[in-house]
Order: structure tokens, then C-alpha cells, then sequence
């Protein structure tokens, strides 16, 4: 055969060679990126605290708007001051690409959560700057605010956020409403932060495990099937205040020992179910609360976990039952009262799932298909998009600590998983 009938079939096959090899992200560069947004918000002896509208937030954002704009992103805070960095693509009747996370913490946390998908997201960007590679579609790197003090940059962006919410008070003294306005935003004008259902290609979130199963099993990817819905009760039980000495065991009615029994009753139903929902009581508060006197008050939190609402939904009714026998037997009123709820179950993209296993495999990547027990932002932006999540290991599992832990190398493979599932997305949803 011809040479020159040979060329067309050579730089084909250069071509897909080339598609086909991964590219990765500078680790130092994030690292370093990393290492400085760590300087932002810490207490006298030098532990982390960047809470949300705090100033170590509101410096660690005029950082990052900073390096956003350098990285060429045409950068601008919303009414619900999320940071939005948009890079245009070559054709612009195409939805955006999203991806992202957010930079505050929870008091005295960690400098990993979150910090981690949203450095990388920053990092993707630099990373197809130095390679002067064009996505079709537009790409939007997103810096939720206040995520850990209720999802409220996300939840405002799906149009959840309820105008209660903007009067909780979070540890800095400021409202969400006033930290709203710390940040750039404009809460007379919340609605124009309101993304409308099918506005996004696609979101991608990166986030550390905040768990240990990806550190025990020595793996280095975790690819997130859905994030787990959360149900929260006030329980409060109504028994009979008396004196501790003089009143015998079988005439009381220990609001306590009834609250004990309901507490081992909700362990022993979770474990009953099979499948992986857990159920909590986080919080108890007895009252009057002194040595020599009967507690006839009390009042604990329950919570329940699953993917899905009927698991949720059936547990509870399997809690509340236990709950009916305990009251009859011990005389103590037991009444549960409904909070609003952290976030519905929200399952991730299936094509997204399949595209970071097959990015996490070309890269040579261990990895494993699992469920997020911890809400993110990821949860609320499934209303209007399909979502995927890439976890990274969690050194010993640690989270929402000072000791909270990612390695760089760990870091790295996960921005260089996101970088190349954001390409790959780029051409399956062209």
C-alpha cells in the first residue's frame, strides 16, 4: 500500500492515542494554592476557623476571586455570594459545564474539606490555560458560600433557600442575611441567583471522603452514587418531676430512663433494617437537671440517614412504634416534632459515574462505586442538573478537625480525575 494512503489511518490513530492519554494538573501549583488559602482564618493558637462571614472568609475569598480572575475567568459574586468564574468555549450555544465546592468551614475544622474541589477547580482551569486546550462548552468554576452553615450559596441557587433561613445566626454573630451582605451579595435580590432546571450541563463536585473507607482499603478514588437524605426530630419526653429520695422506683415516671430506653430502641431498629441507614441521637438535655431530683423533662435529637426517603420513612415509623411501647410501659409522654429537613436524597448522574470510572481507570487509579454519608452542595444542585461527585481519601477518616488530613498525592489525583471527566464530559454531552 501507498504511504500516502497509510497517512490518514496513521493520524487517526494518533489522534484517538492522543485523546486517550490523560492529562494531569500541576501538584505543586495546588499544593501551593492549598497551602495559602490554609493562612486565612485561625484562632490565636494558630488552629483553623474560617467560618462563614467571618474575616478570615472574607480575606480567603479576595484571594480566591484573585487567582480566578488571573486564570483568565471572567469572575463575579452573585446575590447569595457564590463566587462564579466563567471560560467561554468554542461554541456558545452550549449549557455550561459547572464544577466546584466551597472554601468555609466549620469552627475549629479542617483545611481540606471543600477546600480541596475548589482549589482544583481553580487548578483545571490554569491547567487548560498552560495547554491551550478550548472546551466546546462553557465551564463555570463555583465557590459555594456558607456551605457548612446550610448549604446556603447552593440551596439559593436552586431557588430552596427560605427567607427564615436568612435569620439564623451562625458562631461569627452575623445572620445568614448579614452575611450575605458581608460577601457581596444582595439579599433584596436573592432571586437573581436562581439557576433554572436545566441551565447546567452538568455539575462535578471533588470533595475528600470525610471518611475512612477509602484511607482503610488503600484506595485512591471514591466514585459517589448518591448523597444520602437527612431527617431531623426534637423528641421530648413528659414525665413527672419529684424528689430522687423519697419517691420509690415504681411510682416514678423518669422522663430519663424512658429517653435511655427510646435511645438503645432507635440503635437496635436501625441495625434491624438491612441496607446502610443509620440513625443518631446527638443531643440530650434533661431537666431540672440536679442530683436529688427526677428528671420529668426531656428532649433529644433523632436523625436518620439513607438514599432513599421510604428507607427514612420506614425507620422512623419503626422508632416511633418502639416509642409508643416505651410510653406505655413507663407512663412518660413521648412527642416528636418535625425540623426542617438538611437535604433530600439525591442520587448522582449515572453517566457521570461512568465517565470518572473510566477517567480514574485510564489514569491507573484504584477506586470504588459508594454512597456519601455528609451533605453537599452537589445534593441541592441535583435539582437542576445531573450532579457527580470524586472523593479522595480521608488520612484516618478525619474530618471537620484541625488534624483533618489529604496528601498531596492524593490531592493530585483528584484534580487530575476531575480535569479529565470534565473533557470527557465535554465531548459525550457535545
Amino acid at each position: 500500500m501507498k504511504l500516502y494512503l497509510l497517512l490518514p489511518l496513521i493520524c487517526c490513530f494518533s489522534f484517538q492515542l492522543y485523546q486517550q492519554t490523560p492529562i494531569k494538573t500541576d501538584s505543586v501549583r495546588l499544593a501551593a494554592t492549598m497551602k495559602q488559602l490554609s493562612t486565612f482564618g485561625k484562632t490565636d493558637l494558630g488552629q483553623p476557623n474560617r467560618v462563614a462571614f467571618s474575616d478570615g472568609d472574607l480575606k480567603a475569598r479576595e484571594y480566591v476571586i484573585e487567582i480566578m480572575r488571573s486564570a483568565g475567568l471572567q469572575t463575579r459574586v452573585d446575590a447569595a455570594g457564590n463566587i462564579i468564574g466563567r471560560r467561554n468555549g468554542t461554541k456558545s450555544n452550549l449549557k455550561p459545564i459547572a464544577f466546584g465546592s466551597h472554601i468555609d468551614m466549620v469552627p475549629l475544622g479542617g483545611n481540606y474539606d471543600g477546600c480541596v474541589g475548589s482549589m482544583a477547580a481553580i487548578e483545571v482551569i490554569r491547567t487548560l490555560n498552560d495547554r491551550d486546550i478550548r472546551t466546546s462548552h462553557p465551564l463555570e468554576v463555583i465557590i459555594f458560600s456558607n456551605e457548612e452553615g446550610g448549604v446556603m450559596g447552593s440551596r439559593a441557587m436552586v431557588g430552596a433557600l427560605g427567607k427564615n433561613a436568612l435569620s439564623v445566626v451562625n458562631s461569627t454573630g452575623y445572620s445568614m442575611g448579614e452575611g450575605i451582605q458581608r460577601l457581596g451579595g444582595d439579599t433584596t435580590q436573592l432571586a437573581s441567583a436562581r439557576r433554572e432546571k436545566g441551565s447546567l450541563a452538568a455539575f462535578v463536585e471533588l470533595h475528600i471522603e470525610q471518611g475512612g473507607i477509602l484511607d482503610t482499603r488503600k484506595l485512591d478514588i471514591g466514585i459517589v452514587e448518591g448523597i444520602v437524605g437527612l431527617n431531623w426530630w426534637d423528641v421530648h419526653f413528659k414525665g413527672m418531676a419529684n424528689h430522687a429520695g423519697t419517691t420509690p422506683l415504681d411510682l416514678r415516671k423518669d422522663a430519663l430512663l424512658a429517653a435511655a430506653r427510646f435511645i438503645e430502641a432507635v440503635n437496635e431498629e436501625a441495625r434491624a433494617l438491612s441496607g446502610q441507614q443509620v440513625a443518631t441521637v446527638g443531643r440530650i438535655k434533661a431537666f431540672p437537671g440536679v442530683p436529688n431530683v427526677i428528671p420529668g423533662e426531656v428532649v433529644l435529637s433523632l436523625e436518620i440517614r439513607d438514599l432513599s426517603t421510604e428507607v427514612i420513612e420506614q425507620l422512623f415509623g419503626k422508632i416511633k412504634a418502639r416509642a409508643d411501647g416505651i410510653a406505655e410501659q413507663s407512663g412518660v409522654a413521648i412527642e416528636f416534632k418535625a425540623l426542617d429537613t438538611t437535604g433530600k436524597p439525591a442520587l448522582t448522574s449515572e453517566a457521570i459515574q461512568k465517565a470518572i470510572e473510566s477517567v480514574a481507570d485510564n489514569l491507573g487509579l484504584s477506586h470504588l462505586y459508594m454512597r456519601s454519608g455528609a451533605g453537599h452542595d452537589a445534593q441541592d444542585i441535583a435539582l437542576i442538573a445531573p450532579v457527580g461527585m470524586i472523593f479522595v481519601p480521608s488520612k484516618g477518616g478525619i474530618s471537620h478537625s484541625p488534624d483533618e488530613f489529604t496528601s498531596v498525592e492524593d490531592m493530585a489525583n483528584g484534580a487530575n480525575v476531575l480535569l479529565n471527566t470534565i473533557l470527557k464530559l465535554d465531548k459525550q454531552l457535545n
